[in-house]
């Protein structure tokens, strides 16, 4: 290593240094998808994060996604899909994949990077501990499609909610020097096993968790103006007033409102950041600048 790039790297060590000191013991969770999960550099680029995360006195807990492997899994199988308002109708052989693919093949898949970048991780589902009780999801028909009447339920199958959660089973894992790293299937009172959106799930235990931050990995840059910049610095009021005023709208909704649930819950900050960049949890947390949408409650 030459003289610059030594002096380079000791700069970024240093700047880390006080987000290290302000955040250590503190809870961060992570929504982990897109294509910080399809990449192979990317993957191990989180995993080493998280591990780094861990190894300096932060409390990561990751919970993920799976919506294309589900896909694909689907299709091998000549299982026909069909989503209603952006999500996948979910009868019970569909739920039998979700529950391979989430608990089984892609929870496995990251507790194995975590482990392989020198970590040590543990796989949860909503089931382990009674981590997710669920509750079902109904849907209100979409008053856009004429073919519906807007009070109209609809039923989408095993898709569910987050009715409560349990934390002890994280809290232990994370107090014995593991990573949690949770698939998002909850279960019901008579033991339905259900789908829920891992957004949804990510801000619920962030809030329960009272964590420090909460971060969703997205395939953009962050929450962008009619400009095309991307905005940081918002607090709750403004972050309504983004919604109220249509600046924040489509895809980018949901996102938003699960941050702004979370802030408001207790979490002390919400980030949406573009996890097509290697190592983008770290640059967010211990870097000046950060990458991505920074929300909080004031």
């Amino acid at each position: 290593m030459d003289q610059n790039r030594a002096r380079e790297t000791a700069q970024v060590l240093v700047e880390a240094l006080p987000y290290i000191q302000r955040f250590a013991g503190s809870t961060v969770v992570i929504k982990y998808g897109g294509n910080a999960m399809e990449n192979e550099e990317l993957k191990h680029s989180f995993a080493r994060d998280v591990v780094l995360m861990k190894a300096v006195g932060l409390h990561p807990v990751i919970v993920h996604g799976g919506g294309p492997q589900i896909g694909n899994l689907l299709e091998r199988l000549g299982k026909e899909t069909s989503f209603v308002q952006g999500m996948r109708v979910t009868d019970s052989d569909t739920m039998d994949v979700v529950q391979m693919v989430l608990g089984g093949l892609v929870n496995k898949e990251i507790v194995n990077l975590i482990h392989a970048n020198g970590g040590r991780a543990i796989g949860l589902t909503g089931k382990d501990g009674q981590l997710i009780h669920a509750r079902k999801l109904h849907l209100e028909a979409d008053q856009d499609a004429p073919e519906l009447h807007s009070s109209e339920i609809i039923d989408i199958g095993h898709v569910g909610e987050v009715e409560s959660l349990d934390t002890r089973v994280l809290e232990m894992a994370s107090s014995g020097g593991y990573i949690p790293v949770i698939a998002p299937v909850g279960v019901d009172d008579d033991g339905i096993a259900y789908n829920i959106n891992a957004d949804l799930v990510a801000g619920r235990v962030a809030e329960v968790l009272q964590a420090e931050k909460l971060i969703l990995l997205t395939n953009v840059e962050g929450l962008k103006n009619a400009t095309d910049e991307v905005l940081t610095g918002l607090t709750a009021q403004r972050v309504r007033e983004l919604i109220a005023d249509g600046t924040i709208a489509g895809g980018m909704l949901p996102k938003i409102r699960t941050a702004l649930e979370a802030v408001q819950g207790g979490v002390h900050s919400a980030h949406i950041i573009d996890g097509r960049v290697a190592h983008a949890v770290l640059l967010e947390i211990l870097t000046d600048q950060g990458i991505g949408t920074l929300i909080t409650r004031t």
